[in-house]
């Protein structure tokens, strides 16, 4: 279940859109130095400047005061010409996180972090959700995976990927179970599992005898190793598996592309072309 060939159509999708908008911006906030987070804000810039989106880039030292970067999202708020906001995670320890996300709009809010967003999903009435969660379900519906009635597993419960992937499963009419680092049996469930999202970010964690026999896995980790790039899943599990993504080119190329299109989203709101609630 490969995400870059699905990830490349959306992104022309987004190209297109805007264009007909006539112009798109998204603006990206990194605070620190942590270099993969540099790596992946770099990514998000050349996507969206391929896809004709007007990139603002805001880096700003480790040092960099809460009360500092909050006068920069107070700028972008009102800055016309942003219509999605961006705030790189993780964030230096001197400044609250959850502070930062509830000061961008909700409307520019195209992570789909802010509380009002994150509620809207959890009553079953999306306006933006994390990319990465909603390019599973695109990804999903691609593959042709019957979601309504089966049996889905998320392993992880992240405001970032388990917690919004299990309420859009949901909402799809799947049966969800959330696994987590208490869960007594992992493999009993993870085995009974119809549709698997693992999401723990722990090299290896899933065998192939934890999967049922042709099951949907979707293998959201990635852990950097002297071999290359790794999955919570062990490759040797596409053999009992009906589909599994590959790491790498599985779900991270789709993550940027629903990125792209919640910046779309987010000025379609803005100019009123859709309702914001």
């Amino acid at each position: 279940m490969r995400g870059a060939p699905l990830a490349e159509k959306l992104r022309e999708q987004a190209r297109a859109d805007a264009a007909e908008l006539g112009s798109v911006g998204l603006a990206t906030v990194l605070v620190g130095d942590d270099p993969a987070s540099h790596v992946y804000v770099s990514k998000k810039h050349e996507a969206a400047v391929a896809a004709g989106i007007t990139s603002t880039d805001r880096r700003m030292s480790a040092g960099t005061s809460q009360e500092e970067l909050l006068a920069v999202l107070g700028e972008l708020n009102r800055d016309d010409n942003v219509d999605g906001i961006l705030v790189q995670l993780p964030l230096p320890d001197q400044i609250d996180a959850e502070a930062v996300l509830r000061a961008v709009e909700p409307v520019k809010d195209v992570d789909g972090f802010h509380p009002f967003n994150a509620g809207r999903l959890y009553a079953g009435q999306p306006t933006f959700v994390p990319a990465t969660a909603l390019g599973i379900m695109v990804m999903l519906e691609d593959y042709g995976v019957e979601l309504a009635g089966s049996r889905a597993v998320v392993v992880g419960r992240s405001t970032i990927v388990g917690k919004p992937v299990a309420h859009l499963l949901l909402g799809a009419n799947a049966t969800v179970t959330i696994c987590h680092s208490r869960t007594r049996d992992l493999a009993e469930e993870t085995r009974a599992a119809d549709v698997l999202v693992v999401a723990i970010g722990r090299a290896g964690l899933v065998m192939p005898d934890m999967v049922k026999e042709g099951a949907a896995v979707v293998d959201v980790g990635i852990t950097r190793t002297d071999a290359g790039l790794v999955g919570d899943v062990v490759p040797e599990v596409a053999e009992r598996a009906g589909f599994l993504t590959p790491v790498p080119g599985g779900v991270g190329p789709m993550t940027i592309a629903m990125l792209l299109s919640n910046t779309v989203r987010a000025a379609r709101y803005r100019r009123e072309l859709l309702a914001f609630p």
